[in-house]
């Protein structure tokens, strides 16, 4: 066992399945492991569009699988991820049982997602967001489509190999972090699955003791002030997309004392996402629907002992963000501010 962790942690471990297996192989694997059972689930994402009406993107449901354990709890959850996409044959027809289901709505998505079975074909997946509109779907080749004054929903074959990704999620960890990512990850890799190539591992950390105005503002100096010294101490993958450093007008409002309201007008102004290095999103809502202080920097991994030696030196890191001190700006030379770096984190 390597280095121990001390905040409660969930995971998220990009990895990618054979050729002839997929996302489904490792969940039925793990709940064989367990004594468990699958279930099939939507999980939301978006991928690019060139319709300039959609602002550049669909939103999307696609097939995941929750794996749980005998007593009810969850062991993780196995998604696709659409920054996946290197090592996949786009040409590849999708094998029997595999679709996904597009809209350009996020309250379509979610209606959709409760109206539509995950386990149930393509032929039947969107009869009863249809019956909602009182018409029926329209087949046109592989597609199907409910139209009710425009274009409500498309579902489709997934194709080009989407079923090998597989994004490992972990309920919240309090404590054996090792040990659980090593029960799914071992097997993950005895069944042949690797790290793909741009793969990433994000940390999800309790949002709360960030929302303190001043513990905010060094997080924001932390992953902006020492973006490239934390990339080489935490070995970030140059490949890994939906990678960004945080927008300007909430870099520079950190140069004072900010109040959590100027951060907040920061942040808009400056359009803040969830794809940055850290995504502070949630910490910014009132009401967040995922309290976490998401970490996105982590190189992809399929070894539970590197993943949590690199979480390890996060949570030292963040540690030092509890301190209402601001943090301090690195110095002009790239080795001394690495150096400083690695001694605050613990490396």
């Amino acid at each position: 066992m390597g280095a121990t962790l001390r905040q409660r942690i969930g995971f998220e471990v990009e990895l990618l399945a054979p050729r002839g297996a997929s996302r489904r192989t490792l969940a039925d694997a793990l709940a064989g492991q367990v004594d468990g059972t699958v279930r099939a689930v939507w999980h939301e994402d978006s991928e690019p569009s060139l319709v300039r009406s959609l602002d550049g993107r669909f939103l999307h449901l696609t097939q995941g699988f929750e794996v749980i354990r005998p007593s009810g709890l969850p062991l993780c959850t196995l998604v696709d991820d659409v920054t996946i996409a290197a090592d996949l044959d786009s040409a590849a027809a999708a094998p029997p049982g595999w679709h996904r289901i597009l809209t350009d709505d996020p309250r379509l998505l979610r209606l959709l997602a409760r109206c539509s079975d995950p386990a149930g074909p393509l032929d039947t997946a969107l009869d009863e967001v249809a019956a909602l509109w009182g018409v029926l779907p329209e087949q046109i080749g592989s597609i199907w489509r409910v139209e009710s004054v425009g274009t409500v929903a498309l579902a489709l074959p997934a194709g080009g190999e989407r079923e090998r990704p597989c994004e490992v999620i972990t309920p919240p960890l309090s404590s054996g972090h090792e040990a659980a990512l090593a029960e799914l990850l071992t097997p993950a890799a005895a069944l042949g699955f690797t790290v793909p190539d741009e793969a990433a591992v994000h940390l999800h950390v309790d949002a709360a003791p960030f929302r303190a105005p001043a513990a905010l503002a060094n997080v924001i100096r932390l992953f902006a002030w020492w973006r490239e010294p934390l990339h080489v101490l935490l070995g970030t993958n140059p490949r890994c997309r939906r990678l960004a450093a945080l927008p300007h007008p909430l870099v520079d409002a950190v140069a004072g004392k900010p109040t959590i309201d100027e951060l907040r007008t920061a942040a808009k102004t400056g359009g803040l996402r969830k794809f940055c290095d850290v995504n502070l999103t949630q910490l910014l809502l009132d009401h967040p629907f995922r309290d976490t202080v998401e970490v996105r920097v982590l190189p992809g991994s399929i070894d539970a002992t590197d993943i949590v030696a690199r979480a390890a030196m996060v949570e030292r890191l963040l540690d030092r963000c509890l301190d209402p001190t601001p943090y301090p700006a690195p110095p002009d030379d790239p080795d001394a501010a690495l150096a400083l770096l690695r001694a605050a984190a613990g490396a």
